[in-house]
């Protein structure tokens, strides 16, 4: 009875450690499965990133090519309303045989002005010379030391610009040319404010820009780069 018993019992342990193994196996075989869902996932998300990236210099291009259009059209639009002015102007001064007489006078007597001018600036010419040459004999002398006593201030062109626009012209002159995305980057804008922001400052003749490449590359003009340059507060010596 004894043999019996441990026969079953070995029977039944057998069917366990074999019903084991196998369930073993199918977890190995889900897991496979598992990480190859993964795998195919995750290249699922990165190609879905590199499309979504692709787009964004797509839109990020056509937003700087309606930019630049943009300012065209301002400038075309701009220099047709000052040339009807201009021609409006003009027909209004010669619209009668009286105005032209009027304008004939008047053109003499620029002339006369233009004459007498000429004249005074022969005279300053002469003037000049002789300061120059005063120059000249004073030139080996030494020069006096005069030392600040206020603080040097910036120009008083710099006095129209928001702080804003002063961290973008001090970034650029610091850092060189820059793109708007890099520029959105320093003043922590919006691209749309920043693209405003930096159109405003090149049309204002603070800005030089470069189109040979997109996005444009902005830098600061050489005689506002010399105003930046100067210091706001210099010690007294």
């Amino acid at each position: 009875m004894i043999d019996i018993m441990l026969v079953l019992l070995g029977i039944l342990l057998t069917a366990t450690i074999v019903a084991a193994v196998e369930y073993y196996k199918q977890l190995r075989r889900a897991q496979k499965e598992y990480e190859r869902a993964r795998d195919a996932v995750e290249d699922i998300v990165l190609s879905f990133n590199r499309q979504l990236k692709r787009e964004a210099e797509r839109l990020e291009l056509v937003a700087y090519k309606v930019e630049e259009i943009a300012s065209k059209e301002d400038r075309a639009l701009s220099t047709a309303q000052d040339v009807e002015k201009r021609f409006q102007s003009v027909e209004t001064k010669i619209g009668s045989m009286e105005d032209r007489e009027k304008m004939l006078a008047k053109i003499e007597e620029l002339d006369k002005r233009v004459c007498d001018v000429t004249a005074s600036q022969e005279d300053l010419v002469t003037k000049v010379s002789s300061v120059e040459e005063q120059a000249k004999q004073l030139a080996t002398a030494p020069e006096p030391r005069i030392e600040a006593v206020i603080p040097i201030k910036r120009d008083k062109a710099m006095a129209q610009l928001t702080e804003t626009e002063l961290v973008v012209l001090d970034f650029l002159v610091s850092e060189g040319a820059k793109t708007a995305p890099e520029i959105k980057e320093k003043v922590k804008l919006s691209r749309e404010h920043t693209a405003r922001l930096m159109k405003k400052l090149y049309e204002e003749g603070y800005l030089e820009r470069d189109t040979v490449k997109i996005p444009f590359k902005y830098s600061v003009k050489k005689e506002m780069e010399k105003l930046l340059k100067k210091t706001e507060d210099q010690p007294v010596q």
